[in-house]
Parts: C-alpha cells; sequence; structure tokens
C-alpha cells in the first residue's frame, strides 16, 4: 500500500471516529473522502482494481466500497473493464480503471524561450499539446503572459472538440514562485511579477482553478509513476532546476522554493550568472553555457537538444568537450544534492535527455566518487520519460491529481 493511500486509510478511521462520537465531522464529509479513497486506490494500481480490493485495502465494508464506486462510475469518472478469467466459478470478475472521458488537466509552461500548453484527461494521457517558440526575454512580462494566455485559450479550444472538459489550469515558472507571484525568474529578467492577475485577463482561463510552480517542480511530477517514486529531476534549460521526489510526494521546502541547484557554487570565483552570484553550476551546464563553449552562441540550432545531439553524433570535438565540462559540473553538484538527501537516484530532463549519452559516463564518474555511500548502493542516472514535454506535462497531471482526490465536485450530475 502506498504511503497516499495509508495515509488516507488512517484519515478515513479517524473521521469515523469523530462521526461516531458526535463530534463535528459530516457523514457527507467522510462520503466524500472516501470517494477520493476510492478514487486515489483505482488511480495508483498498475492494473485494473475489482470493488472487493477497494473493501479489502481500505477496511470498508463491501457495500459501502461498491455504492462509492457506483457513484463513481455514474459520475463518469471511472469504468468498468473485464479481469483476466480465473479458475473460480461465477459471474466474470469486472475491474476498474480511470474513465478517458473524466475531467482533464491543463498544463502551461513559460521558459524562456519557448511557451508550451498541454492537456491530459482524467488518465493522464496527453490529448494535446502545443508549443510557441520565442525568446520572452525581449517582451515585457504581461505581453509575454498574454501570448501564455492565448495558447492556454488555443489548447482549451482543441481539448473541447475532442470531447475533454477542462477541470483547471496549471502553471509552469522558471523561477521562485509564491501566492500567486513570479518572485524572481533570473533567467527571464522578471521580477514581483502577478502572474495570476496578468494571466486571468483572459477569460477562458478566468472561468478555471489556477494553481502555480516552478517548472523543474512540475517536471519532476510528470516522471512519477508507480515504479518511480524516490529520484532528483534535473531539469537542464538555459536554467537549471530540480525536482525532489519521496515516495511518489514532492518535496517543496519550506516556502516552495526547494530545487534550485542552478545556483549552486561550482567556483566561487567563476563567471557572473544571472542571478547575480558567481561560479553557478548554470554558467557551467546551463544551454547556453553549452553552446558557447562549444562555439555555438547566438547560432540558430533549432531544438537545442536535439540539434545538439545531432551535432554530437557526428563528432563535433569542440561540442563533446563542452558537454564533458558540462557533465563535470552538473555531476559535482549532483553528488553534493545525494549526499545531503539520501537519494539514489537522477532523472535528466529537458535537453540533458537527448544529450544524455555523452553526460551520464562523466555524470556517473563523478557520482561513484563524490557520493559517500556509492559503494555500497551505487546511484543510477537515468533519461526521463518526456523531456522538454515535462513541465507542461506534470502541470496538466498536477490538476488531474486534484480532481482524484477531491472528485466530489468533478462527477458528472
Amino acid at each position: 500500500m502506498s504511503r497516499l493511500v495509508s495515509d488516507a486509510l488512517q484519515d478515513t478511521r479517524t473521521a469515523r471516529r469523530l462521526v461516531a462520537g458526535g463530534r463535528p465531522a459530516r457523514q457527507q464529509s467522510l462520503r466524500d473522502h472516501n470517494l477520493g479513497l476510492a478514487l486515489r486506490l483505482v488511480a495508483e494500481a498498475p492494473t485494473p482494481v475489482s470493488r472487493a480490493q477497494i473493501a479489502s485495502t481500505t477496511g470498508l465494508t463491501r457495500a459501502t466500497a461498491s455504492t462509492l464506486v457506483e457513484t463513481l462510475l455514474a459520475g463518469g469518472l471511472v469504468r468498468e473493464v473485464p479481469l483476466p478469467p480465473t479458475a473460480r466459478s461465477g459471474r466474470p470478475a469486472v475491474g476498474l480503471v480511470l474513465a478517458p472521458g473524466g475531467p482533464g488537466g491543463l498544463g502551461l509552461e513559460v521558459n524562456v524561450d519557448y511557451i508550451a500548453a498541454t492537456v491530459v484527461d482524467l488518465t493522464g494521457a496527453v490529448v494535446v499539446h502545443e508549443v510557441h517558440a520565442g525568446d520572452q526575454r525581449v517582451l515585457t512580462p504581461a505581453a509575454a503572459l498574454r501570448t501564455t494566455a492565448a495558447v492556454g485559450a488555443a489548447a482549451l479550444a482543441a481539448a473541447q472538440r475532442k470531447g475533454v472538459r477542462v477541470a483547471g489550469t496549471a502553471v509552469a515558472l522558471p523561477g521562485l514562485v509564491h501566492d500567486g507571484r513570479l518572485l524572481l525568474a533570473p533567467n527571464l529578467g522578471w521580477q514581483d511579477v502577478d502572474v495570476r492577475r496578468l494571466l486571468t485577463r483572459n477569460r477562458r482561463l478566468t472561468a478555471l482553478p489556477l494553481a502555480l510552480d516552478n517548472e523543474a517542480n512540475y517536471a519532476a511530477l510528470g516522471e512519477v509513476s508507480p515504479t518511480a517514486r524516490t529520484f532528483v529531476h534535473v531539469s537542464g534549460e538555459i536554467g537549471i532546476g530540480a525536482g525532489i521526489v519521496l515516495d511518489g510526494e514532492l518535496y517543496r521546502g519550506s516556502r516552495g522554493w526547494s530545487g534550485e541547484i542552478g545556483h549552486v557554487t561550482v567556483v566561487p570565483s567563476g563567471p557572473a550568472c544571472h542571478c547575480g552570484a558567481t561560479g553557478c553550476l548554470e554558467v557551467y551546464a546551463g544551454q547556453e553555457a553549452i553552446l558557447r563553449a562549444a562555439g555555438l552562441a547566438g547560432q540558430s540550432v533549432g531544438a537545442p537538444g536535439a540539434a545538439l545531439a545531432e551535432r554530437a553524433t557526428l563528432g563535433d570535438p569542440a561540442l563533446l568537450a563542452a558537454l564533458d565540462a558540462a557533465a563535470g559540473a552538473l555531476g559535482t553538484v549532483l553528488a553534493g544534492v545525494l549526499n545531503v538527501l539520501d537519494i539514489s537516484t537522477v532523472v535528466l530532463g529537458g535537453i540533458y535527455a537527448p544529450l544524455a549519452p555523452w553526460l551520464l559516463p562523466t555524470v556517473g564518474h563523478e557520482l561513484s566518487r563524490r557520493v559517500l555511500w556509492s559503494s555500497w548502493e551505487p546511484p543510477s542516472v537515468r533519461t526521463a520519460a518526456h523531456g522538454p514535454e515535462a513541465a507542461a506535462l506534470g502541470a496538466a497531471r498536477s490538476v488531474v491529481a486534484a480532481v482524484v482526490s477531491e472528485p466530489e465536485r468533478w462527477l458528472v450530475t
């Protein structure tokens, strides 16, 4: 049983005791909570689950579990599928999975050189993905966010044409986010931008719940799966961020600002960084640092990750040297992160995913010699499943996760 379900089960038992003892918990609140518990079990399971499994896992009676399932079926949030036949006689077993037609999520990503929009359905499957390329640094925050809202509205319209109703919007931003504002985005040159207010000028977005977070956090959430639940996800773009996932849950820190490894110092006397410090990881291993070291600064290279991978495949010596240097700096910083957090897995995302064949050997070497416990449990480094699309995808799936946790308001009536 996952920690999420275990915690939810404990909450359910507490709620039952409060109701039985005449405390303030209402029966409707208990029902709503149990609906979320049942739906999360269906969502987390790697294979279809039966009504009997829901009852046995949660401790609810079979009658209660069956009533909850019927509510979720009638509300369009789950559907029935046949289970593999067994030797037992009687009616064929029926399993439950999330309904593709259920409420989905819109994820938007504002990055330095592009804006992306992704819509997923309730199962997390992508139904719309759009990218608007362009340097946001030449625009004011208001202009860039006006474009972001337009891209989001177009994605919502495309999703509607495909029959997907969207429950909310989540926006991935390249900097420190707090209470609807982007406090600082060094690589954009933005400070204290009221992102929520600027985005909700668009009526299509005003009608939906809106959440904001750092792009590396959402990218990490996009990589969570039943088999990948504890890792550090490194998002390499013009900036470098990390999302820390512990047992399937994102670790945000006390203010939500964890993971800013791009501004960990590699060489104190090194080059100036956009953040105002010197010698940060970004000036050695960020996208522009790699291009500069390879003699490609200022040149148009198309989609940077794929274009650089193509050049590396052809054996460009300057680029190979630049990638090796970037990997050395990245591995050094990641070793410190793993030593502090006691995490064994690193996931390389963003432009690092297509460049992994040239980064992995040096990153792995640095981890093996710098991580204290590597002789007993060598750290593993793998590429992200979603690459540059991860942040918008993770943002969209965070909306779906909220629907799964509180399904009552999204039931079709």
